[in-house]
């Protein structure tokens, strides 16, 4: 049996303008933990801020020498990374 990431974020069903200050706490607090998993499989709808947030947080942790991924993002998810031009950033992160 896998066991469960130390840090793990798990994203919401609605990824919206009122959500993103929680989220982003959430992402800072773990960042400060060590290495950092996202979980993308609850997300229903998600701004553009929010996936730039992600960007922002997964270059955090690149720069700091952490770990980070984005793992199961939902079919609403996957649709709003490729509507936005985004997957190639986020093929760098995103696990399963």
């Amino acid at each position: 049996m896998a066991k469960a990431p130390r840090n793990l974020v798990a994203l919401p069903a609605v990824v919206d303008l009122d959500a993103l200050d929680s989220v982003r706490d959430g992402l800072l607090t773990a960042l400060e933990g060590g290495p950092l998993t996202v979980s993308g499989e609850a997300v229903e709808r998600i701004s553009t801020n929010a996936l730039l947030m992600l960007m922002s947080a997964a270059e955090t942790a690149k720069r700091t020498g952490l770990p980070f991924a984005v793992t199961a993002p939902s079919a609403p998810m996957q649709a709003a990374i490729a509507r936005l031009g985004f997957d190639g950033r986020f093929a760098e992160f995103v696990r399963g």
